[in-house]
């Protein structure tokens, strides 16, 4: 049995610099990833099934990203061999942190270990992108500057700051605001170097904020509980989950402790950034 974890991330700046002839928007963006986040259990069966439960019952359809992943493996074991699996969400769906995408990650590495299937992570990164564009990031486990629809990945060292994560309660549709007339689809290209600066914005957030009152709402009232020392509140990814980075991990949690005692129907938790993912440090650590 495995138990692995499956670290959110956010999106410290997010550009829509043009879209391809087949419609998909060409990104950049510096994803940064958290020491927090769901936890995956595995457990081989005898039989070729694949069974999975969650924390969240609702979360465990048969199309759930977690289940495509492990369909996509099990043809490489003869499909004699199956899996339990066991989903323990925090990170709420839908909510901007790469919930879903980096799930299906944590099921494509911990499969590939628990069936020995020894695929490489550049054989287990492809298979991720045909599964989700941000699950390649999660499959290499590292801080990255992502170009194209965010597959194409450098890895960077960022600042292991403490960051305060707010969900308002609110869902996003990303269909919906790729398609919308109103999005910046033509912000000209920048660098990694620029970006390493603190540079850029998200995008999407002036249209999010346009599109959902509550989360322009959310906005205003973290802004004020934010105080000295701490940087603007952001949104990551399409939202619809907005960050705080800070200066410590105290001034974090007194942050997070305003917004808990202010908002308690903001769904909110204080994470330290990391470089190297807690799913690869985790699988290290098995051998």
């Amino acid at each position: 049995m495995l138990t692995l974890p499956a670290p959110a991330k956010l999106n410290l700046m997010l550009h829509i610099v043009g879209r391809r002839p087949d419609g998909y928007h060409r990104l950049q963006t510096l994803f940064q990833l958290l020491d927090f986040g769901d936890t995956l259990t595995l457990e081989p069966l005898a039989r070729p099934d694949i069974e999975l439960s969650c924390s969240d019952p609702e979360l465990a359809p048969a199309d759930n990203l977690v289940m495509r992943a492990a369909r996509a493996l099990q043809p490489l074991t003869g499909n004699r061999t199956g899996a339990r699996l066991h989903l323990n969400k925090q990170l709420p769906a839908g909510g901007g942190l790469g919930g879903g995408s980096s799930d299906c990650a944590t099921a494509l590495l911990g499969l590939n270990k628990l069936w020995s299937l020894n695929l490489s992570i550049d054989e287990l990164a492809d298979i991720g992108l045909s599964l989700g564009a941000d699950v390649p990031v999660f499959v290499r486990g590292h801080s990255a500057w992502a170009e194209g629809v965010g597959e194409q990945l450098t890895p960077v060292d960022l600042p292991l700051n403490w960051f305060v994560v707010v969900h308002p309660g609110v869902h996003v549709s990303t269909a919906e605001l790729f398609s919308h007339p109103q999005l910046t689809r033509h912000t000209p290209v920048s660098t990694i170097r620029t970006a390493l600066t603190g540079a850029g914005h998200n995008d999407f957030e002036p249209l999010v904020r346009a599109l959902y009152p509550d989360i322009d709402l959310a906005f205003t009232a973290l802004s004020a509980l934010a105080g000295d020392g701490a940087d603007t509140v952001r949104l990551s990814g399409s939202g619809s989950s907005m960050f705080i980075k800070t200066r410590s991990e105290m001034a974090a949690q007194q942050i997070l402790s305003s917004i808990q005692d202010h908002h308690p129907g903001y769904r909110a938790f204080a994470a330290r950034g990391v470089n190297q993912s807690p799913l690869h440090q985790a699988l290290a650590r098995q051998g």
